[in-house]
């Protein structure tokens, strides 16, 4: 019986990472993944990029990014899972802010960028975090994970400034 179960499990992972994360495996090739990304002073790239378990995605850019409007995209199944996991350990349950003034933040720079991920399952459930980089003594291991999550995805030509 446990062999017949263990090819389901294949394509779950633990979640982790801090205390509000969940505890239990959540697949990670069912959920549609929204990440966003705000401006800052300076020339930081405002887009949002949302890719489905199946690969396609679309990229909106919005701001110093090489493209400016809607692009389709295809990641591979491995580039998917790629982004999904590298931002699996920080997925909260329900909703997480850490924003000035929100617990977690402490000490502030200002004009830096955020940055907003959302997964929405097809049950309808969502979870989603926000989190503001001038968040001054926050997971630094965190915020490099997020900021290079989108690496994983097809997606640098429209990103890169010309």
């Amino acid at each position: 019986m446990a062999l017949a179960i263990l090819p389901m499990l294949g394509g779950c992972v633990m979640a982790g990472g801090n205390t509000t994360t969940q505890t239990a495996p959540v697949a990670i090739e069912r959920e549609t993944i929204s990440y966003e990304t705000s401006r800052c002073f300076g020339t930081c790239p405002v887009y949002r990029v949302t890719v489905q378990p199946d690969g396609t995605g679309v990229f909106e850019g919005r701001q110093f990014t090489k493209v400016v409007g809607t692009r389709n995209f295809r990641a591979t199944p491995a580039q998917y899972r790629a982004f999904a996991a590298k931002l699996q350990p920080y997925r909260p349950q329900g909703e997480q802010l850490i924003q000035p003034g929100q617990p977690g933040c402490g000490q502030v720079a200002t004009d830096m960028p955020s940055v907003d991920i959302r997964w929405n399952e097809p049950s309808g459930a969502s979870q989603h975090l926000s989190l503001y980089y001038g968040c001054r003594m926050h997971d630094q291991a965190m915020n490099e994970a997020l900021r290079s999550a989108p690496n994983e995805l097809p997606i640098r030509e429209f990103i890169e400034a010309p």
